[in-house]
């Protein structure tokens, strides 16, 4: 209980000190690093929630995606290769690959660090396949 709680305060305050972080922004076509993870803009590791599977819908929504924002895509963008276009609740349109909605995780505050891999067993770093 303890460890989830001092969990949620970190995140609150990485929240709170990084709020650009918090929202979803309209961002580039995601790609492979050289460890071959999924990375967004600036190099931010990209995360696939199991619930979602790969039907194209995402299953996070409101306090879900305030802790891990859909990594959205702009109104002109094109599907290419594994990389799709899902369509969200709101009418947004988030970046998938293989189906699979993308997001980023708050907690991860510098290119390359992937804080959220394995959160409640749900979350992954996406991967090329």
């Amino acid at each position: 209980m303890k460890a989830s709680v001092l969990t949620c305060s970190i995140l609150l305050g990485v929240l709170c000190l990084q709020p650009s972080l918090a929202t979803a922004q309209t961002q580039v076509p995601p790609a492979a690093d050289t460890q071959q993870r999924l990375v967004g803009s600036h190099g931010m590791t990209l995360y696939t929630y199991d619930p979602d599977g790969n039907s194209g819908h995402s299953q996070c929504n409101g306090t879900c995606a305030a802790l891990w924002p859909p990594y959205l895509a702009a109104t002109d963008a094109k599907a290419a290769g594994g990389f799709g276009l899902v369509s969200r609740a709101d009418h947004s349109r988030q970046w998938s690959y293989r189906g699979r909605p993308l997001y980023r995780y708050a907690g991860d505050t510098a290119p390359g660090t992937a804080l959220g891999n394995g959160v409640n067993g749900n979350w992954h770093v996406a991967r090329v396949q």
